[in-house]
C-alpha cells in the first residue's frame, strides 16, 4: 500500500480597505488577514492571525486613500517568514493615491528564516497631487537569538506609477546563500529600501542623508527620493532607518508600534 503524499497546511488572507477623509468607505477581511484602525488616528494596522508565513501561502492587501485623504498603513509586528519545504510565500501589494491624498506604506520588519522562501510585489497607483512614503526592511535571521541565515529565497518587486506613468521599478532578488560581495550585503544582514514621492522630496534629501550616515545612500530627482539603507541586524538598521523614516513622514511621525 503506497503512503499517500503529506499534505502540508498553507495560510492565505486578503484584505480590501478604502478610506476616505471621514474614515472606512470599503472594507473587506478573508481569513487569517485582519486590520485594525485606532479610533481617531488615520492608521490601518495589518494583522496575520497565521503568526507568520511559510511556503506557499497567499495573502494579498489592496489599499486605497481616497481624495483628499491620510492614511498610514503598518503591521503589528515583524512579519516573520519561516523555512519553505518548496514553494515560496507570495504577498501581493496594491495601493493607491487618489487627488491630493497623501499614503504611507510603513510595515515594519520582514524576518527571513533559514530556508525561507518570499515572492513580494508592491504595485502603487498614484494621482499626480497625491504623496507617497513607503519602506520595505528584510532582516536575515534574528542575530540576538544565534540565529543564521545559510540560504533562502527573496523576490521583490516594486512598481509605482504616477499620473499613470511608470516613475519607479526594481527588483531585488537573491537565492541560496545571500549575496554577500562588497557591492552587496557583505558581512551585513539587515537591508532596507525607500522610496518618497513628494513635491518636496529633493528637498529632503541633505537631511535623509544625514540621518543614514554610513548606512546607506540616498538619491533624489524630478519629485522622487530613493533610499538604501544595511546594517549589520534589525537593531542597528532601525537606527539610521527610523531617523529617515521621521524626516520623511512629516509631523505626523511614525505609528506607534514601530516603538513597541
Amino acid at each position: 500500500m503506497t503512503a499517500e503524499p503529506v499534505r502540508h497546511q498553507r495560510s492565505e488572507g486578503s484584505i480590501h480597505l478604502s478610506m476616505g477623509p471621514q474614515g472606512i468607505i470599503r472594507l473587506r477581511e478573508a481569513h487569517a488577514a485582519k486590520v485594525r484602525i485606532p479610533f481617531g488616528v488615520p492608521e490601518a494596522i495589518l494583522i496575520n492571525t497565521g503568526g507568520g508565513l511559510a511556503g506557499g501561502d497567499r495573502f494579498s492587501f489592496d489599499i486605497t486613500a481616497e481624495a483628499d485623504t491620510t492614511l498610514t498603513i503598518t503591521s503589528q509586528t515583524a512579519e516573520r517568514v519561516y523555512r519553505s519545504l518548496g514553494p515560496s510565500a507570495q504577498v501581493d501589494v496594491t495601493l493607491a493615491a487618489r487627488d491630493g491624498a497623501r499614503l504611507m506604506w510603513l510595515p515594519q520588519e520582514t524576518i527571513l528564516f533559514d530556508g525561507a522562501a518570499l515572492s513580494r510585489t508592491i504595485t502603487a497607483d498614484l494621482s499626480a497631487s497625491a504623496r507617497f512614503l513607503a519602506v520595505e526592511s528584510v532582516i536575515l535571521g534574528r542575530e540576538a537569538m544565534g540565529e543564521s541565515v545559510q540560504e533562502a529565497r527573496l523576490t521583490d518587486r516594486w512598481r509605482i506609477r504616477q499620473a499613470g506613468r511608470l516613475i519607479f521599478a526594481d527588483d531585488v532578488a537573491f537565492a541560496g546563500e545571500p549575496p554577500a560581495t562588497p557591492a552587496t550585503l557583505g558581512t551585513t544582514r539587515a537591508f532596507a529600501t525607500v522610496v518618497l514621492v513628494a513635491p518636496e522630496a529633493e528637498d529632503l534629501l541633505d537631511r535623509v542623508r544625514t540621518a543614514i550616515g554610513d548606512r546607506g545612500a540616498a538619491s533624489a530627482w524630478s519629485g522622487k527620493l530613493v533610499a538604501r539603507l544595511v546594517a549589520t541586524d534589525g537593531f542597528d538598521l532601525r537606527k539610521s532607518l527610523i531617523p529617515a523614516l521621521t524626516a520623511l513622514a512629516g509631523g505626523g511621525g511614525l505609528p506607534k508600534t514601530w516603538s513597541f
